[in-house]
């Protein structure tokens, strides 16, 4: 097995499809927040049962338990450029669809929870295509550059651009948001067709190969590579932590800190302006001290936010804290995923990507309830404080982190066999 080590050479060069990428991307980020802000305050129209109205955020979940292996399986086998501008069609068109029957004065909740498990049935296959996509754009010295670009345009769009928009669109109708959205899909479906090119090749599936077969064969490539299992364990850990903290969020601004509404949009803000530094600052630190150590730090001081944010009863120490976990958090992202895509075998990426992101969502509705269930018994801060041992135990899981990098697998090896000494 050829391993090689990939520094953090250089930034991504925008020709080469990566900029038309990159716009789809975050055009898509945009529609979705519009669609994600307005469908909460639709379901509070249609219904004043907490349950049903918490039934369509639940529903966006489900899929990526029940399909997100299999959504990586199908992103291995195709076409990803056609996967993703296809699935971008499909939703498009849904979307409208929606609007159209909002703009009638047809909607329901049944009707939304059928939607929200729609697009996120789809979006297992486009998220797992686009992880897989990326390789075959960049130079791979300039993956970590791409996906932080990457997630920093998204936050941008979808934390800063789209939010305050919301309101206004309502007034104009309540189905205005959703043909926007529709509008952004069918955009972004545009611009990844363009990009064109021949499919990436991938070595030869044996004979009788099937897709369950192939979903157990990405599985057992995550098990046995101890720097992506350990990355693994980490992330479904931190996100039964972030699952506990977003579901109570809102009490502890409005109740344990009586901040009110206004307090909980600064803290908001203060995790997206952080998010975004953290997109900035991330090549610089990882060129400082290595990609898993870069992980290794954000998770440390993640667990520090979080301690202050739950013992410390100041509105301004918790809009430091969130800002300082939003930096933290987007170095934590854009490197796990970077680690990923460096050490996946060719042709394996799918896979690996949707193990990594069902055990990540499937902790995330975990932490919710238990935030939930804490929040009542230990008071309205206890959640943040939960959160932290979490993180905590997924800094523990950083084994691989105690050296300075990784090796990377070869992009043309069938299987990963490299070895990461503790």
């Amino acid at each position: 097995m050829t391993t090689t080590d990939v520094p953090e050479a250089r930034a991504p060069a925008w020709r080469g499809g990566f900029g038309r990428l990159w716009s789809a991307a975050v055009l898509s980020s945009f529609g979705d927040a519009l669609r994600t802000a307005a469908l909460p305050l639709l379901a509070a129209t249609l219904t004043r049962e907490p349950l049903l109205v918490a039934s369509v955020t639940a529903c966006g979940y489900v899929p990526w338990i029940v399909f997100g292996l299999l959504g990586g399986a199908v992103a291995d086998r195709v076409d990803q450029r056609r996967a993703m501008w296809t699935v971008d069609v499909v939703r498009g068109l849904l979307v409208a669809a929606f609007g159209v029957a909002v703009a009638l004065g047809h909607a329901s909740i049944g009707l939304l929870i059928a939607l929200a498990l729609a697009l996120t049935t789809l979006q297992t296959l486009f998220d797992n295509a686009s992880t897989a996509l990326l390789p075959a754009l960049v130079e791979r010295e300039a993956l970590g550059s791409a996906n932080a670009r990457l997630m920093t345009g998204q936050r941008v769009a979808g934390g800063l651009l789209a939010g305050p928009l919301v309101p206004a669109l309502i007034v104009a109708g309540a189905a205005v948001p959703f043909l926007a959205d529709a509008v952004t899909y069918l955009v972004a479906a545009a611009l990844v067709a363009s990009l064109g090119g021949a499919p990436a090749e991938r070595p030869p599936r044996p004979a009788g190969s099937t897709l369950r077969g192939e979903i157990a064969a990405g599985l057992r490539v995550l098990a046995r590579d101890r720097a992506l299992r350990g990355l693994c364990a980490a992330t479904a850990l931190c996100n039964i932590g972030m699952g506990a903290l977003i579901a109570t969020l809102v009490l502890l601004v409005t109740g344990w800190l009586d901040a009110g509404n206004a307090g909980y949009a600064a803290a908001m803000t203060a995790y997206t302006l952080g998010s975004l530094a953290g997109g900035a600052a991330n090549r610089r630190v990882v060129a400082r001290l290595g990609r898993m150590r870069a992980v290794l730090l954000a998770g440390a001081v993640q667990t520090g936010a979080l301690l202050a944010m739950g013992s410390i009863r100041s509105l301004a120490a918790l809009t430091v804290s969130m800002g300082v976990f939003g930096l933290m958090g987007m170095v934590w992202n854009v490197n796990t995923t970077t680690l990923m895509q460096q050490r996946s075998p060719a042709g394996a990426l799918g896979r690996v990507s949707s193990a990594f992101r069902t055990l990540a969502v499937a902790g995330a509705p975990v932490g919710a309830l238990l935030g939930g269930a804490v929040a009542t018994a230990l008071g309205l801060n206890a959640p943040a404080l939960l959160a932290a041992v979490f993180f905590a135990l997924a800094v523990t899981a950083l084994t691989p982190a105690r050296k300075r990098d990784v090796s990377v697998v070869n992009p043309h090896a069938r299987s990963t066999t490299a070895h990461v000494e503790p």
